[in-house]
């Protein structure tokens, strides 16, 4: 290959290109990107950007080793992929650019509500910048969604002196995530911190100073966010021949390739085909940003790798740290350790087993639970199912030993 494209300049297509350099390409490299700031780090958005701390979260580069041409500011609009030979053009707002290889890392964009009113997202620094001027002392401030990156607003926020509501369309703050029982453990929390939590309410439209609600109510605000999800960045694929799933995500196998070899994907958009846990999975996660171009940069350089992590995920929110890692259904048993409601007890955790073998884990201030579950899991390891329920047991201490064969 003599040219490699990476399109998107968050963490994910920072890491393609440094590990397609670190295995050994020596081509021409190009990083794109749409917004006009170099690459990144978003998790610190809702947290030091919005509270203050710090306006800069960029990721550490080094330029000259890479010897690759960014371009900033610059969107991809279409990819002409050639027919019956590797390789194409890229479209991009720019002009065209062509390729031999590809790394798609186009991340996602958030959902907004419909209306004509004002309401912010965040996902980009614009994005914290902007919001975060709106935190005003005595502002109302309305969240749609209950999920991990509402309760973090929603938590800095309240911080701020705000008058703090949260509209959830579920039975529980996180329902997606972690089933309406589990996620309604949650809900305490945002009372202590006197946020007002409403949950089942669905919102009709943002509208100039406030939000219209089913059942006729209008809801006033100063402040609207919309936290309800994102989707994947790949609308410019269309046409293109690259596969998609029907929620946008680039369909890529576990090696992270598409169905065309130089055309691989990481990062928020990709929905890679997962061994461990027999489906297709897309990850909106900085874990995967982090890891899976490591693997994308080797499979378009035509070596032979796997990537298929037991998934994490991590949040700080109304003074608490939660993680949760794995993959659970709804079939799966619930074991919980340590008891949610006893303020002084130090965290608790909620573990899905199938059978003898741990599925996921959420901990919530107990990261030596996160440690040790992650290691169980990514072995797969088989557990006292005793042992695991009491937890003054470290898990690790619950695991059965196979006989060796």
């Amino acid at each position: 290959m003599d040219h490699v494209i990476v399109v998107g300049a968050g963490l994910a297509g920072l890491r393609a290109a440094e590990r397609l350099r670190a295995r050994g390409y020596d081509g021409r490299l190009t990083l794109v990107g749409a917004e006009d700031r170099p690459p990144y780090d978003r998790p610190p958005l809702s947290k030091a950007v919005l509270t203050g701390e710090t306006d800069d979260t960029s990721l550490p580069a080094d330029w000259a080793a890479l010897d690759l041409e960014l371009r900033l500011g610059t969107r991809a609009q279409s990819l002409r992929p050639h027919d019956g030979r590797p390789g194409g053009a890229l479209d991009t707002s720019a002009g065209p650019l062509p390729y031999d290889g590809l790394v798609i890392a186009t991340g996602a964009t958030p959902v907004r509500l419909p209306g004509a009113g004002p309401q912010h997202v965040l996902r980009t620094c614009d994005d914290a910048l902007r919001l975060r001027d709106s935190l005003r002392a005595g502002a109302h401030v309305v969240i749609v969604g209950a999920g991990w990156i509402g309760a973090e607003v929603a938590s800095v926020a309240a911080g701020s002196g705000c008058r703090v509501t949260v509209l959830e369309a579920a039975a529980a703050p996180l329902a997606a995530a972690l089933g309406p029982e589990l996620g309604a453990l949650t809900a305490p929390w945002y009372a202590d911190k006197g946020v007002e939590l409403r949950c089942g309410v669905r919102v009709v439209s943002v509208e100039p100073g406030g939000l219209a609600l089913h059942g006729g109510e209008f809801l006033a605000a100063d402040v609207v966010l919309s936290g309800i999800g994102v989707r994947p960045e790949t609308g410019w694929l269309a046409g293109s021949g690259i596969g998609l799933e029907p929620d946008g995500g680039v369909r890529v196998n576990a090696a992270l390739r598409t169905d065309r070899p130089e055309v691989v994907a990481a990062g928020d958009c990709a929905a890679r085909w997962s061994w461990r846990y027999g489906r297709r999975l897309r990850a909106e996660h900085w874990d995967t940003a982090l890891n899976a171009p490591d693997v994308a940069a080797a499979s378009l350089l035509g070596q032979d790798e796997c990537y298929d992590p037991v998934p994490y995920v991590w949040s700080e929110q109304f003074g608490r740290m939660v993680q949760y890692a794995g993959h659970h259904t709804p079939e799966d048993r619930t074991v919980l350790r340590g008891s949610p409601h006893d303020p002084a007890a130090p965290g608790w955790t909620v573990l899905w087993l199938r059978g003898d073998r741990l599925r996921a884990l959420l901990t919530v201030d107990r990261p030596r639970d996160m440690v040790q579950g992650r290691k169980l899991l990514a072995r797969e390891t088989p557990l006292d199912t005793d042992l695991i329920t009491d937890p003054g047991t470290a898990l690790n201490k619950a695991a059965v030993r196979e006989p060796v064969s």
